[in-house]
């Protein structure tokens, strides 16, 4: 296959089968296209970008790859034998940019630096891979979703089950799990779609079975790791390397799984980062029973954190209550949410920090005013502890440190258990700042090795070089003030630029004043510059200057920095603790806008709602319009069993009660009047419909798959939902899988369960004990149905199908013969007979062969509903009526229509 690409006004073909490493060995390179081949063989699965000047440059077919998704111009370049091969490159000033839409695209970027000063150099630059940019290992915040982690996962099969190890290098976040026994795989998956890592680490040994479950959820970059260099040994050999020797007290310590996970998950950034990762400090571990659990099914359904639609914030609970100030904060309540504790101690504590917001207007509008100055400081230390901050970087960082005194007495009024716990973890670190403001300069310019990053006064060997810069400025006013007198030459300047240096400009018309001293250096249009010995003499002085100026800042820019390494504990648990307090602080501001309510969490098993109400779809429809519900599960109403019309709401208040428990248990006020909540372990939602055509499974599969995870995993701390089982097949098969479902669930878990359905018949189900028929109320008038949205005790026989269907718009001719096919079938229902369904039988009348408008409402009416006023009323309308369309109706015309 050829490449054609324009280069420089020609058109060069390249033959992409040389691009490649295997044709590479069969022709003599340049030294310098020998030095690329050999550090492109060390990393052949990564976009290599090979620092030449001022450029990152691509060759080969990384540079056909990287031109293509860049939409930058692929030129060429000379490579000895091999004649010209396939270029492309970038700035380095901007690379930043285009690695993140590389790695975006999935790719790997290895960053090959000159490791050498070029003029000290003595022949080929040396240059070596600094670091290996993958979708799990970006860094810079500005290329990240600011709200969300970018996580990196390691899995490792072991002992008939997985570790797990989860790792955001942007924040220096790091948490350990393990999954066990028959759910193994299935459980690797729910925390897989909880945390939605942007790459996978695996075994090159694990079997591709592995790589495909974990892809179910969502497509993720796999990145297969050599098996062999995962040994228990080698695993507790790099944690110890991390986190020092006191980390065998850690609880996860004697956990196997884990600890090859976390060891994995080390050696890889190891490999690519190649550096120090001061700031990756703690472990958390993440052991069964501390959290509520929540299946990827469940997730999806109840769109926590991600839509349905298209996977955004706007229509999930973390839009209702995300009105954190701070990305760290927006990335705390994102896990608060995501993870809800199942501890009553803990939920309360977190519950008891948001009344006193609640109950403190002003403090809490101080605290979102004060917090909103502080920038992301997890990521900031990360960047930092990188070696990648710049001196913008450290001023945002000192701005930053300089608003936690105000929040930290903001908070000394605050008696809340855990405000005081996050009281006591602001360190405002007053050295660092203090430090950073004698130090820098308050707007400083982007690169760090160009100078004009420290301020003056603060290191005396700036000062004196500035000094001779500034000296220098007034000795050039000086020397073209002198060379004017001496030359009489009144339009001589002095000027500097960087191809030639100081020069002094004459005007052609004025060359034959030029004295023989002068010494031609370029020659322009107009004009010619020249350089004297004083001036080149000058010229040597102030580069030389300048360069040591750079050379200097740049030394001190790295010793601020590395100050605040010194102090990254210091900083990150200050950062945790403003991401807390920003998170509470948002569950507070929602409650008081939205008039949520402080529920009472308990270890029991009674759930009482009292007016409660869907947190989204009441925010969506706008205050006072959305209708209250109560809900009440305790021993004795363990199963609701919820009957109604389609539209109704059924869906709706079901999830609306799984939310509320979410969010009691996350630490958030719930919008009702009253709640008391019994902690849930699970919950489970099994709703709507949805298929999984790339895995070859059909809508009814994916719905018996959700309920076999239930059946397998619901205890009696469990909260179960079920919508509608039984819908993707034929009416016996569904109703009799439905019906099965329900009782196993029942009798052998003994969970909380919500269950709607459309078949009538399961209202039987209230036989069981503990089980309780609901039903959503509507009111008729003649052919129309109002949904009342209230649910109460007992069931329905109809589900008004066909008046949704009217609501959709279907033709009335489609809506009338479906009335008839539904008669005959509720006539064969009754008898047992097999009837054909009839055409109407039609009263034939003077105006036509339909039926008339005011018979049809005539048969419609509820004659047990209409009071005796109505009902003149109504008489009296249709008198009119009648009598209106005799009148418009002349004698032919009626002899013409009656024909008979």
């Amino acid at each position: 296959m050829l490449v054609t690409c324009l280069s420089v006004g020609r058109i060069v073909c390249y033959n992409v089968a040389k691009m490649r490493l295997g044709w590479w060995p069969l022709m003599q390179l340049t030294p310098m296209m020998q030095q690329y081949k050999e550090i492109k063989q060390q990393y052949p699965d990564a976009l290599l970008f090979f620092h030449l000047g001022d450029f990152y440059e691509l060759f080969f077919e990384d540079a056909v790859v990287a031109a293509r998704i860049l939409e930058i111009a692929l030129t060429g370049r000379d490579a000895g034998e091999a004649g010209r091969v396939p270029m492309c490159g970038v700035p380095c000033h901007a690379a930043d940019g285009y690695i993140a839409r590389l790695i975006e695209k999935g790719y790997r970027v290895a960053i090959c630096e000159q490791v050498e000063d070029p003029k000290q150099a003595r022949g080929l630059v040396r240059r070596e891979v600094t670091r290996v940019i993958t979708p799990g290992t970006v860094v810079d915040g500005q290329y990240l979703e600011a709200k969300r982690n970018n996580y990196l996962a390691a899995v490792v099969p072991a002992d008939e089950g997985y570790g797990l190890c989860l790792v955001d290098v942007s924040t220096g976040e790091m948490a350990v799990a393990e999954t066990s026994g028959q759910r193994a795989l299935e459980a690797l998956r729910d925390e897989l779609a909880r945390a939605l890592p942007a790459e996978v680490l695996v075994p090159d040994n694990a079997p591709e079975t592995l790589a495909e479950a974990i892809r179910r959820e969502r497509p993720v970059l796999i990145t297969r790791i050599e098996a062999k260099t995962l040994s228990e040994d080698t695993a507790r050999q790099a944690v110890r390397a991390q986190f020092g020797a006191e980390v065998a007290a850690a609880p996860w310590w004697q956990r196997r799984q884990a600890v090859l996970a976390a060891g994995a998950a080390l050696q890889y950034l190891a490999r690519t980062q190649k550096r120090e990762l001061a700031h990756i400090r703690t472990v958390s571990y993440l052991p069964a029973g501390r959290f509520l659990l929540i299946d990827a099914a469940t997730r999806r359904n109840l769109e926590i954190t991600r839509s349905l639609q298209d996977g955004g914030k706007w229509g999930t609970l973390l839009w209702v209550l995300d009105h954190t100030v701070t990305p760290m904060g927006g990335r705390c309540l994102t896990q608060w949410l995501e993870m809800p504790l199942a501890s009553p101690a803990e939920i309360g504590a977190r519950h008891e920090a948001v009344q006193a917001l609640v109950d403190s207007t002003l403090a809490r509008a101080q605290l979102r005013k004060k917090i909103g100055g502080i920038q992301d400081l997890e990521r900031l230390a990360a960047r930092i502890a990188y070696g990648t901050a710049t001196a913008r970087d450290m001023v945002a960082l000192k701005v930053s440190l300089r608003a936690v005194p105000p929040v930290r007495e903001i908070l000394s009024g605050l008696k809340a258990d855990l405000l005081v716990d996050v009281y006591g973890r602001l360190d405002p670190l007053e050295d660092i700042a203090d430090l950073l403001e004698r130090a820098l300069v308050d707007d400083p310019p982007i690169s760090v090795r160009e100078g004009g990053l420290i301020r003056e006064g603060y290191h005396p060997e700036v000062d004196r070089l500035r000094a001779v810069g500034s000296n220098g400025r007034e000795w050039l006013c000086a020397f073209e003030a002198q060379e004017r007198e001496r030359t009489g030459i009144r339009s001589l300047k002095v000027g500097y630029n960087r191809v030639f240096g100081y020069y002094i400009e004459v005007t052609k018309p004025n060359l034959h004043l030029v004295p023989p001293d002068y010494k031609r250096r370029q020659t322009l249009a107009n004009a010619e510059r020249f350089t004297t010995d004083a001036l080149k003499q000058y010229e040597d002085t102030i580069l030389a200057a300048e360069e040591r100026l750079a050379a200097v800042e740049y030394e001190l820019f790295l010793e601020l920095r590395q100050q605040v390494v010194e102090r990254l504990e210091r900083l990150q648990r200050t950062a945790r603790a403003v991401a807390e307090l920003d998170a509470i602080q948002s569950l507070a501001e929602a409650a008081a806008r939205y008039g949520y309510v402080r529920p009472t969490v308990t270890a029991g098993r009674r759930i009482a709602i009292t007016n409660g109400r869907h947190p989204v779809v009441e925010r969506v429809l706008g205050p006072g319009t959305f209708v209250p519900n109560d809900t009440l599960l305790d021993e004795e109403q363990r199963l609701i069993i919820l009957t109604g019309p389609n539209m109704a709401g059924k869906s709706t208040y079901m999830r609306q009660v799984a939310l509320l428990v979410l969010m009691a248990q996350a630490g958030s006020f719930v919008p009702a009047a009253e709640a008391e909540i019994g902690v849930v372990d699970r919950i489970f939602a099994r709703v709507g419909a949805s298929d999984n055509l790339a895995g070859g499974q059909s809508t009814f599969m994916v719905e018996m798959k959700e309920c076999r995870t239930i059946i397998e995993n619901a205890t009696p701390l469990s909260l179960i939902i079920l919508d509608e089982v039984g819908r993707g097949t034929s009416t016996y098969d569904g109703m009799s899988l439905a019906r099965a479902i329900v009782e196993y669930l029942h009798t052998r878990t003994g969970a909380r369960t919500l269950f709607s359905t459309h078949y009538h018949e399961l209202t039987e189900l209230v036989a069981l004990p503990g089980a309780v028929n609901y039903t959503i109320t509507v009111k008729e008038e003649g052919d129309t149905v109002i949904f009342l949205h209230r649910v109460v005790p007992g069931s329905a026989d109809k589900s008004y199908g066909l008046h949704v269907a009217r609501l959709a718009g279907l033709p009335a001719e489609v809506i009338d013969r479906a009335r008839e096919v539904l008669s005959s079938l509720e006539v064969r229902a009754r008898g047992g007979e097999t009837v054909r369904a009839p055409r109407p039988v039609i009263q034939l009348e003077m105006f036509g062969h339909e039926l008339h408008p005011v018979l049809e409402e005539l048969r419609r009416l509820d004659l047990t509903t209409v009071t005796p006023l109505e009902a003149l009323n109504r008489l009296y309308a249709w008198q009119q009526r009648l009598a209106g369309e005799a009148v418009r109706v002349s004698p032919s015309r009626r002899r013409k229509k009656c024909g008979e």
